[in-house]
């Protein structure tokens, strides 16, 4: 168990957290949830001890070990994957380093022999037999194929780095475990292994996540932060929403009640309190008026953008034709003969491992790159509007924030600019920062305006959610499902997918194209049931033989 007792963190004169009493118990995933700079990472650096407390304290039960998904990618650079992995149980790797600097030994002396066969026992009794097959499991798991697994941290990209740290974090059964945004850059297939993981896992998770399917299938419990308080429901994500709007509609019910009691009361008062023979019962009705207290209803922190796309033209029946597109990038062939016709009424999202096939695929039907091979033809009543996963190139200039979604609005009017910007959360001098110095998020929140005041009836989007806290997540979510044009995009976030898509196209490793008219959870259901079938297929096979 772990817990934070009386926990008030000041940064100058500002109390981030105050008087925070909250207990984290074994056998439980708790969902640490708020609006972003409500404090959810410095309270899990709160909790591991990276970060110290103005007042109060920690405490975790004796020997229980604690571990942490850490974001420092380029920390392990010089180690190999595998030792990185098993650094996760810090003593454990202690040891086989300490053992194999004894084995090492040209001069292995008679205390030696006794330091080693001490290690050799402890080794043991920690499964340090098991270590390497076990950290391989989780590499597996997580989508690192083996022949990375002896590589050196320096030599992988940055998805795969994430996926190491992650395995670090998870090795070796922790009796804690903490884990800031841990479905980052993780593909879908990695996503659900984790789910499966922490689900089976039998010790206590706190986990912050923008991922609302994730937290769904993995929380046991929920614990808001809202004004430096935190607040702890029983239940996922979804069941703390449903009883946080409850709770605040049944105050408000309260409230009204009340209004109404106070109104009839003071109207009582003020008509009868000059009347001799009912000045006793005004008297009393007076007591009771000022026992009655409203309650106190704080507005959440929570900031929810208004996310509305509205084209400004109908889209036709002829959208997009796409035949026979090829690509090589970097002598790997990632998009491979594809073709396929889009429909007036779709909503694509594209899955699979490959990344750079998406963004490639992408790339080209906005004109940014040429196929190798093949052709695309956009129908002439179309309008299309990009989200770039990459979106440097969009900032690196010295524009404000309205001067640079004027030059992409068709009305040159500061304010009709930002009415745009208001809605997406920048309000007032927020219109003259610097758009090469705005955090991820931010700069998110700008591509979308320009989508929005663009006007087009067909929308391109890389990973759109990257960057997003869970508020804006939400928002963007509703306006994809109501927008009435067409959609294509990719996306790691389940639930997204899952109420946006109309239809699933999967680009294979091969760079082939599947393609089917479906919902999300149905795909992921027949290809599961797919799976199934190749195994049972495989193992009648070797029967056989």
């Amino acid at each position: 168990m772990i817990s934070a007792n009386n926990v008030t963190l000041r940064i100058g004169k500002k109390a981030l957290f105050e008087d925070v009493n909250i207990k984290f118990t074994e056998g439980n995933c708790y969902g640490l949830i708020g609006a972003n700079g409500a404090g959810k990472s410095t309270f899990l650096k709160i909790l591991s001890g990276q970060l110290e407390t103005t007042k109060g304290d920690i405490s975790i039960t004796p020997g229980q070990r604690l571990s942490v998904l850490e974001q420092d990618h380029f920390k392990y650079d010089e180690y190999p994957v595998m030792d990185v992995v098993i650094m996760g149980n810090e003593r454990l790797y202690q040891i086989m380093k300490e053992k194999d600097a004894i084995y090492a030994k040209e001069d292995f002396t008679d205390e030696d022999g006794i330091r080693a066969s001490e290690l050799e026992g402890e080794f043991a009794e920690m499964d340090g037999w098991e270590a390497e097959s076990n950290a391989a499991m989780l590499l597996n798991g997580l989508g690192i194929d083996t022949a990375l697994h002896s590589a050196v941290m320096n030599t992988l990209n940055g998805s795969e780095k994430v996926k190491v740290l992650l395995a670090k974090a998870l090795f070796g059964n922790p009796d804690i475990l903490l884990l800031d945004e841990p479905t980052n850059h993780l593909d879908l297939d990695a996503i659900a292994w984790l789910e499966d993981f922490l689900i089976d896992f039998e010790n206590t998770v706190i986990v912050v996540s923008h991922d609302r399917y994730f937290l769904n299938k993995v929380c046991t419990y929920t614990a808001d932060i809202d004004y430096g308080k935190i607040q702890l429901y029983a239940g996922n994500y979804d069941f703390w929403y449903e009883s946080s709007q409850l709770l605040i509609k049944q105050m408000k019910e309260a409230n009204k009640k009340k209004e109404e009691k106070i109104k009839e009361l003071q109207e009582f008062i003020s008509r009868f309190s000059a009347n001799a023979s009912k000045s006793k019962q005004a008297t009393s009705r007076k007591r009771a008026l000022e026992k009655i207290e409203l309650d106190e209803i704080k507005p959440s922190s929570r900031k929810y953008p208004y996310i509305d796309f509205r084209p400004d033209r109908e889209i036709g029946n002829e959208v997009l034709t796409v035949e026979g597109i090829s690509k090589t990038v970097d002598g790997v062939k990632v998009l491979d003969n594809i073709s396929f016709i889009v429909g007036r009424n779709d909503k694509i999202a594209f899955v699979g491992g490959n990344e750079l096939a998406k963004t490639t695929l992408f790339q080209i039907l906005t004109g940014e790159t040429e196929p190798d091979e093949g052709t695309y033809k956009w129908g002439v009543t179309t309008s299309q509007a990009y989200f770039p996963k990459d979106n440097t190139r969009e900032f690196d200039n010295d524009y404000t924030i309205v001067d640079w979604l004027t030059v992409y609005s068709p009305v040159k009017d500061v304010t009709y600019v930002r009415g745009f910007l208001g809605r997406m959360l920048f309000a007032g001098e927020d219109g003259v920062k610097k758009v090469k110095i705005l955090s991820g998020g931010e700069k998110v929140r700008c591509l979308l305006s320009k989508m929005m005041i663009s006007g087009a009836n067909c929308l391109i989007l890389d990973e759109p959610t990257n960057h997003l806290d869970m508020e804006s997540i939400t928002a963007l979510n509703n306006g994809l499902i109501k927008f009435p044009g067409v959609e294509l995009f990719a996306c790691h976030d389940h639930q997204f997918v899952q109420t946006t898509a109309n239809r699933i196209m999967e680009i294979l490793p091969n760079g082939q194209l599947v393609d089917k008219i479906t919902t999300y959870d149905e795909y992921l259901a027949n290809d599961e049931m797919a799976r199934k079938r190749t195994v049972y297929t495989n193992n009648n096979t070797e029967d056989d033989n």
